[in-house]
């Protein structure tokens, strides 16, 4: 009994290159000529994704995978439980995941939709929503379907970050944009390397017939040239085996330790560790915090709600033991006495503290040594 659903023809993603003998049928008309044909030459280099009977029998074999969790009573037979399931996608094929999401199927759209509501954007720049979203599945190969699922992103994408575009149009052509862009730059066989002013006049007028800032396309351009997307592997395994099936997760708001600035990080509890990513596509942690020995509390904040302190009890300023990644990649001990968050609501903050709570580990060595020193301490006054 294979529940993987199979590894199927190994597909190029969307990141080598996007897929199909049709352009995808969005807006194409009210596109930029160079555009146009940008995608055409994209879209033309994937011709030979094995034989539709091989697809079939893929698409069979996943089809069958799902209905045989649902049946056993291990899925229940609703989208949202089924994007939940896809979107944990704890040891799921890459591959499998996006055809079955790419698929015209009215249940299947759905499910499309609820996956990527489970995906959280606010506050993202375009490029880092595309590398969490193209991180959680591979682009399938065929044109219809990945129309389907990059017009999903764009309206989520608009959804969580509203009047960044003026239209979901603008926000779906430059996803399409970005992505070309990272197949010309990081590609061997690509010898006519797109400068950052090609890109720019490349998507001029796509705002709605207006120009999107400079500033902005420069930004996007930057962060592809110096990271590539990272492309999902097949086999389940593309994260650390320490985070595949976490207590908690999500993202959350981190009060700097020297620099007193909030930044929005994804937290993963697990294994009786808190840590925190920039990115959800990061493979190292920026950061670890060892709950073993500290407490929770909540707390007012004049400038962040629903916030929450994690602090060592009955040592104020004693520097909770923890390790950070600086920029230039040092690993670092680190230096806050309490860690402050804020969570995105009220109810978000009380899960958190809960899980928190069930996650904190007593040392008796500590517990002996700090009775000791009370002791010590003590004494000493009288």
């Amino acid at each position: 009994m294979d529940c993987s659903w199979g590894t199927g023809p190994r597909q190029l993603s969307g990141l080598e290159g996007l897929g199909g003998k049709e352009a995808p049928p969005v807006s194409v008309h009210s596109l930029p000529q160079r555009l146009k044909d940008e995608i055409a030459e994209v879209t033309n280099e994937i011709e030979n994704l094995g034989s539709t009977e091989e697809r079939k029998n893929m698409q069979r074999n996943k089809q069958k995978g799902i209905q045989f969790l649902i049946e056993n009573d291990l899925l229940k037979n609703t989208c949202e439980d089924i994007a939940q399931f896809l979107y944990k996608g704890e040891g799921l094929n890459k591959t499998a995941i996006g055809d079955y999401l790419g698929e015209r199927d009215e249940f299947n759209i759905q499910v499309l939709h609820a996956f990527v509501e489970l995906h959280e954007f606010t506050d993202l720049n375009l490029v880092q929503a595309l590398r969490q979203f193209l991180w959680s599945f591979r682009l399938p190969g065929e044109a219809q379907k990945i129309d389907r699922m990059m017009e999903a992103f764009a309206q989520r994408y608009c959804q969580c970050n509203p009047g960044v575009f003026q239209s979901t149009d603008t926000c779906y052509v430059l996803s399409f944009a970005i992505i070309m862009l990272n197949t010309s730059l990081h590609n061997p066989n690509v010898k006519d390397k797109p400068t950052a002013e090609r890109f720019i006049a490349m998507n001029r007028g796509i705002n709605d017939g207006g120009d999107l800032p400079e500033e902005l396309l420069q930004n996007l351009y930057e962060s592809i040239k110096n990271e590539p997307f990272k492309i999902p592997e097949d086999d389940g395994n593309d994260l650390t085996h320490t985070f595949f099936n976490p207590d908690r997760e999500g993202w959350l708001l981190k009060l700097g330790g020297r620099v007193k600035t909030w930044k929005r990080r994804w937290f993963i509890l697990t294994d009786n560790c808190l840590y925190y990513f920039e990115y959800t596509t990061d493979k190292e942690p920026r950061g670890i915090i060892p709950l073993e020995n500290l407490s929770i509390r909540e707390v007012e904040d004049s400038k962040k709600p629903n916030c929450f302190e994690l602090y060592i009890p009955d040592n104020k300023d004693q520097v909770i033991k923890a390790c950070k990644t600086e920029a230039d990649g040092r690993v670092v001990e680190g230096n806050h006495t309490v860690y402050r968050i804020s969570a995105p609501t009220p109810e978000e903050k009380e899960e958190w503290i809960k899980c928190i709570k069930a996650a904190i580990s007593r040392d008796p060595f500590y517990e002996m040594l700090a009775a000791r020193k009370k002791k010590v301490s003590s004494t000493k006054r009288h």
